[in-house]
């Protein structure tokens, strides 16, 4: 006899039609085609719940809407019935299970006066035909992907999740997923696989620590079977179809039919296949890209280990975040910063700024002790780029200050905002050490760890703690009477589980440079002395630290104008980002005019530059027109390039 595995997709229908004892679930079955979840609802729902699989394409890929009553779907497979072809259905009648059977025909002919009475009949019936994930589960095992629950002999574990699915109509359900172990090393192999799949879910809407979706206990799905990670694996969710049940049992019909999970209608459709045609979209949005156009391959990267958690973006913003991060990097003051230079740390503290909510920047560095005030120009711009973008993104965002800068700084914000250079008026706020808990109060609610105030904690440009307690400017002098503790919030926050760090500097001697501390030491001048001992998740490089925020400006507006990035981060739910949208991001980039206007307020101050201690429109020794005017120009160059702002 042949092997199930052997036997096309027409052939194992003939076996499911006669009640195969060998077919439980089709997960490892009729590799190369894709398979379907199904949903059976009145016709009085069906628009409703076509316009909540379009609103939610991730869970709900709509391969075919069927007409009232039609038994048959010959655009997914000839000499079908979805009455007698899925091994195991299941009933429901006013939103609950009431049972699971092998076959529908009973219910469209002796039971129409019984059963269905009331209730209508099978002629008012509409059956919708959803992508599933087991149509990519024979790509990756082509491209080397351990498929565990095939490997198992088991279903895939599938989890109700918190998110929420975007409404429609009856229809509004939380988001369910699958979950498959993958090898760390082998994520991006998995994620560009199912990436081409759109018909299949896609690619992933969640890559590592399961609470981050509300799942408490991965050895306990809500569906299907649990699987075993092996060392090395990560958890991997896709959006599933399952969501689909979750659909049913909410808006409670008087009647409704649906698969067994893990028990998928077999199509006659290629996993190859390209998508349908998407929906038109609404006035002024943009079309999602979903075919699989190489630059919109997604590529994964690790953004924090505690919780473990990766984010996508794709090629195209990939390479232009590198770009800019080599365009920062550039050093025509010759301060040696390109030696402390790491690849990505700009992309990996962009991808983390993007998932994060509330975020807390803190700038100064009184480099100038014998002036007053002692700080110097570098610094407060980059801070104030970074933090109109994220206040565009809908972030909420805070400033940390020394408590002999706060008047000054209010004033200066105020007046940025007064400008049009900072989108809104932010809270700024100072910490003091004032006991060993100060910190933990400070960043969590009521001391709590597992209740951060705020989940990114940014620092440009500020004057970072050295190995022996103290403060050094680049001449090896000690400013630590002219600093506030700041720097004990970061040592915190790598013990407090979601809080992730980024430090931004132009010397090895700011706070966050204590990742790069071993180079600093060795390849800048005075290193040994100056060095930052604190250390930030990810350490920013840059000729001039304000290049930095306006990087990291940049950065925000790429992955959030990029189309595997937006829809990893709304898990594949709700509408597309609407054109006003992205002319708001652009209007908050940082722009020559715009940094001029921030650097001649901090004159205004007298505040000078880092480098010179001149009182003049010039940062780190190096005038504005043209140094800095040319970064920032060919920094939007790169950002918004002749692609209409939609990168990838």
């Amino acid at each position: 006899m042949e092997t199930l595995t052997s036997l096309s997709p027409a052939e194992l229908r003939l076996l499911i039609r006669t009640e195969d004892p060998r077919i439980r679930t089709t997960s490892g079955l009729a590799d190369g085609y894709q398979q379907a979840n199904v949903v059976i609802l009145p016709n009085h729902l069906a628009n409703d719940f076509e316009a909540f699989c379009r609103l939610n394409p991730a869970p709900l890929p709509l391969l075919y809407r069927s007409q009232s009553g039609e038994t048959s779907c010959l655009p997914l497979a000839k000499h079908a019935d979805i009455r007698t072809d899925i091994s195991q259905y299941c009933v429901y009648e006013d939103g609950r299970l009431v049972e699971t059977v092998c076959s529908l025909q009973s219910f469209s002919r002796s039971r129409v006066g019984s059963e269905l009475q009331g209730r209508g009949s099978w002629s008012d019936m509409v059956c919708f035909y959803l992508g599933c994930s087991f149509g990519f589960e024979g790509r990756l095992k082509e491209a080397g992907v351990p498929v565990r629950n095939v490997e198992q002999g088991t279903n895939v574990s599938m989890y109700r999740t918190s998110v929420p699915c975007a409404p429609a109509g009856a229809f509004s359900c939380p988001l369910v997923v699958t979950m498959r172990p993958v090898p760390a090393d082998m994520l991006d192999a998995a994620v560009e696989v199912t990436h081409l799949n759109p018909l299949a879910h896609g690619a992933p809407v969640h890559i590592g620590d399961p609470a981050l979706l509300g799942i408490h206990h991965l050895s306990r799905p809500d569906y299907g079977d649990g699987a075993a990670l092996r060392p090395g694996d990560v958890s991997v969710f896709w959006a599933c179809g399952v969501t689909g049940i979750e659909a049913i049992l909410s808006s409670k019909p008087s009647l409704a039919f649906s698969h067994s999970p893990g028990c998928m209608f077999l199509t006659d459709i290629p996993d190859c296949s390209p998508p349908p045609a998407p929906p038109p979209p609404p006035d002024g949005a943009r079309r999602p890209s979903t075919g699989p156009d190489g630059e919109l391959t997604p590529l994964c990267f690790l953004i924090s280990h505690n919780p473990l958690w990766y984010s996508l973006a794709s090629k195209s913003a990939v390479t232009r975040i590198r770009q800019l991060e080599a365009i920062i990097g550039e050093d025509p003051g010759q301060r040696g910063i390109s030696a402390l230079f790491v690849q990505d740390e700009l992309l990996r503290s962009c991808l983390a700024l993007s998932h994060a909510s509330s975020v807390a920047i803190t700038t100064g560095f009184p480099t100038h002790y014998d002036h007053s005030p002692p700080d110097e120009t570098d610094g407060p711009p980059g801070a104030i780029a970074m933090a109109t973008m994220l206040l565009s993104l809908g972030k909420q965002v805070t400033m940390v200050t020394d408590r002999r800068a706060v008047d000054m700084n209010r004033s200066i914000l105020d007046e940025a905002v007064r400008k049009g250079v900072l989108k809104a008026a932010i809270p700024l706020v100072t910490f003091e050490d004032s006991g060993p808990d100060s910190a933990l109060r400070f960043l969590c609610h009521h001391g709590d760890p597992s209740k951060p105030r705020y989940d990114h904690l940014v620092a440009i440009e500020r004057s970072g703690r050295a190995a022996d307690g103290n403060y050094y400017n680049m001449r090896g002098v000690n400013i630590k009477h002219l600093v506030d503790p700041v720097d004990d919030l970061f040592t915190a926050a790598q013990e407090i589980p979601g809080i992730t760090t980024t430090g931004i500097g132009d010397g090895g001697n700011e706070l966050g440079m204590g990742k790069l501390k071993e180079k600093v030491e060795a390849l800048m001048a005075n290193g040994s002395l100056i060095a930052c001992d604190v250390s930030a998740d990810y350490a920013v490089t840059a000729g001039v630290s304000n290049w930095g925020g306006y990087a990291v400006a940049c950065g925000l507006h790429l992955l959030h104008t990029c189309s595997s990035h937006q829809r990893y981060l709304k898990k594949g739910l709700g509408h597309t980002t609407l054109q006003e949208q992205i002319q708001d991001w652009t209007a908050n980039l940082p722009s020559v005019d715009k940094e001029e206007a921030v650097l001649s307020t901090l004159v205004s101050f007298g505040i000078r530059s880092g480098k010179t201690g001149h009182l003049a429109m010039e940062v780190d020794g190096l005038t504005f027109h043209p140094t800095h005017s040319d970064i920032i120009t060919r920094l939007l160059e790169v950002t918004l390039g002749s692609t209409n702002h939609r990168p990838g």
